[in-house]
């Protein structure tokens, strides 16, 4: 079956338009984490998100999204609106918070197995399976261009106030910009976009979403607004490559190929920015 008769079914037109919405939404956010050297937080909250999910599959609440989104928004807010005078820094915070989070999902998946989250397919829920893409709706289509109009809206409207939170807080907070606001609004957007984007690539790959096109961006990039511009451009490409490869070859998993597509343009972007800095 060709990609064109594959196109015909609407679970695969709407994985492709959720793979595409979800990547502009992760790129995007990805920026302002990976300046702040925050880039690990998608893995942290990625696996506060399977905590989410196993904890709703063995309460029986079958769409885990009502317990994963304000669970991950409250773990979000903690880990990046803390003061930086803490006793366990960031790093250490999400490192803490990851390890412990992806245990006790797993621990949940093995003492209470449920038909919807068992735990003989654990690895298909951790690094996303394709065979999850039959349950993608249209509902899920709306949920991701809402998702997308968010972000993209945050961006246009707190633009100045972005850059500045992300490159300088002390002098924004100096000059009067309510840089906490900003950061719980960011750790807002990161946790739902998380949380969405672990439904489709898994969560221990959701990172690579949020790290991979901003990291390949800024390789040829110094320009914030740029950097945006095209680490959204690179993670649609790779995320529309990732899910077309995935649905026409058979087998493949649809996390673990929107990653890979994402580490070759990342070596291409890498090697580019060396050539570009040696002229």
């Amino acid at each position: 079956m060709n990609l064109f008769e594959l196109l015909q079914e609407p679970f695969v037109r709407y994985a492709i338009y959720v793979s595409i919405l979800l990547a502009v939404s992760a790129a995007l956010i990805g920026v302002p984490l990976v300046l702040k050297r925050y880039s690990l937080i998608g893995t942290g909250l990625s696996n506060v998100a399977f905590a989410g999910m196993a904890l709703a599959a063995v309460i029986n609440i079958s769409n885990d999204l009502i317990i994963v989104i304000p669970l991950t928004i409250t773990v979000a807010i903690l880990l990046l609106a803390t003061d930086r005078n803490a006793k366990i820094k960031g790093d250490a915070s999400i490192a803490m918070i990851s390890v412990g989070a992806l245990a006790f999902g797993y621990f949940l998946s093995n003492a209470f197995p449920v038909f919807y989250f068992p735990s003989d397919d654990i690895a298909a829920v951790l690094f996303g399976n394709t065979a999850r893409m039959v349950t993608l709706t249209a509902g899920d289509v709306m949920l991701s261009l809402g998702l997308t109009v968010l972000v993209v809206g945050f961006y246009v409207l707190f633009y100045n106030k972005i850059f500045a939170t992300t490159f300088d807080p002390d002098f924004a907070k100096a000059t009067g910009t309510r840089v906490k606001i900003y950061e719980v609004l960011i750790a807002i957007v990161i946790a739902i976009v998380v949380s969405l984007a672990m439904r489709l690539v898994g969560p221990l790959l959701t990172a690579a979403l949020i790290i991979f096109p901003a990291l390949s961006a800024m390789r040829v990039f110094k320009d914030f607004k740029m950097v945006c511009i095209c680490s959204a451009i690179i993670s649609v490409v790779c995320s529309a490559f990732g899910m077309i490869t995935a649905i026409m070859w058979d087998g493949a998993p649809v996390g673990a190929t929107i990653v890979l597509a994402n580490i070759i343009v990342f070596a291409v972007f890498f090697g580019t920015g060396y050539v570009l800095k040696r002229k």
